[in-house]
């Protein structure tokens, strides 16, 4: 493991030693540790151009987490997962060499998702360890947590609320444990890095959510990845009547080459989105564009991709042209499920040459609070970029 996840280990027993002897409630902080248990099984399937033959992955995925109680403001966190095959794997996983089916990056094997030590006072908190980050809307810094095998990162996070209306938080990241793992090949299961992210938000139910970020981000093993982003996002919702109401967003960012990158770029990136919202329906209008340059593209390397740019996953890296997304949707209440239908229009942002389309659709259906169930499918329709591709998923996630 990493020296600072394993740093929080020792410090954790050395802390948790020394206040046994020191104070009987350190008794109670033990009686109140919690274990959890969850389980996500999924079937996946891609029929991809250009490749002979379909892929499927029949996965299960299971997480084992404890939780200590608190002593004065200390605590310990740990996460297992461990990703089993159901059946062959008929699909390229990046690992097995199974190049004649499409890739579904979902290898297996068990691993320390989360490993922290945490420290809670007043306005304040820090957490030393492998730990989740998820900023915002995870356009910049997240988890992939629709991946079998999360996203997490190595570091130390401290997190402030002492000002009215505001949360700032800053984290130092020195490897990011990807979802490749845990075996060893190509794409690499960790990157080491020197990332420092700060992220403010300013909170407040008359004028909205404004929240100002710099990403500074320094791969050591993937010194093309370096970059630093500086960007500013607006969300607020407005009242239209009783029962409608029109969240919007505005989100502006500029990125350019950092520390040791070999190629020096500058792109900007631009999100819109308007949401007229009802009972039980809601309608999206968005565009998203990342520049492109003869250099570089605006590029978002810790993002949970699958989120944006479509659920088949074609863009995951900025086209040289970079990319504009058009795309309009709609959610809507069908028998107790909830409907998800979004539609993709993509197209170079440096020349307008169209790229292809999407079709998103999405079922969910909530059980109960511990069982829910999803039915969900992508079709990509290449227009001079990548290939026709239809992917399908069903999957069943229980918490115990």
């Amino acid at each position: 493991m990493n020296p600072i996840a394993s740093s929080a280990t020792v410090l954790l027993t050395v802390a948790l030693t020394s206040s046994a002897l020191a104070d009987n409630t350190f008794q109670e902080a033990l009686s109140a540790t919690k274990g959890s248990a969850s389980f996500r099984y999924r079937l996946e399937q891609v029929d991809q151009d250009g490749i002979g033959k379909d892929a499927v992955a029949s996965t299960l995925k299971t997480t084992l987490g404890i939780s200590t109680g608190a002593y004065k403001g200390l605590k310990f966190v740990a996460e297992l997962d461990n990703v089993l095959y159901i059946g062959d794997d008929k699909f390229n996983n990046t690992r097995n060499r199974e190049t004649r089916y499409p890739v579904i990056a979902d290898p297996d094997g068990t691993d320390f998702n989360q490993v922290y030590f945490d420290y809670s006072g007043d306005n304040l908190s820090l957490r030393l360890g492998r730990q989740r980050i998820n900023l915002d809307n995870q356009r910049f810094v997240g988890g992939v947590g629709w991946r079998q095998n999360e996203q997490t990162y190595d570091g130390i996070t401290f997190k402030s609320t002492a000002i009215a209306n505001s949360t700032f938080q800053y984290s130092f990241i020195d490897n990011v444990s990807r979802i490749f793992g845990p075996e060893t090949g190509t794409p690499a299961r960790n990157i080491g890095s020197k990332h420092h992210l700060l992220n403010y938000k300013y909170s407040s139910k008359d004028s909205g959510h404004i929240t100002a970020y710099g990403y500074f981000l320094d791969f050591e093993d993937a010194a093309a990845l370096s970059n630093r982003t500086i960007g500013l996002r607006y969300q607020h919702k407005l009242a239209i009547s009783e029962d409608w109401s029109l969240p919007f967003v505005i989100e502006y960012a500029d990125q350019q080459d950092y520390a040791d990158n070999p190629v020096g770029y500058s792109a900007n990136y631009l999100h819109l989105e308007a949401n007229l919202s009802g009972p039980g329906i809601g309608f999206t209008l968005g565009t998203e564009i990342l520049e492109g340059s003869k250099t570089g593209g605006f590029i978002t390397p810790l993002a949970t991709l699958h989120k944006f740019q479509g659920w088949n996953d074609k863009f995951l890296n900025t086209p040289a042209a970079g990319i504009e997304d058009l795309y309009a949707g709609f959610t809507a209440k069908v028998f107790s499920s909830n409907l998800v239908f979004r539609y993709h229009d993509f197209s170079a942002e440096n020349s307008g040459k169209d790229y292809g389309r999407e079709l998103d659709l999405s079922l969910a259906h909530k059980f109960s609070d511990r069982l829910n169930g999803l039915l969900k499918f992508s079709r990509y329709q290449e227009h001079g970029f990548a290939t026709d591709t239809t992917k399908l998923w069903v999957m069943v996630s229980l918490k115990v």
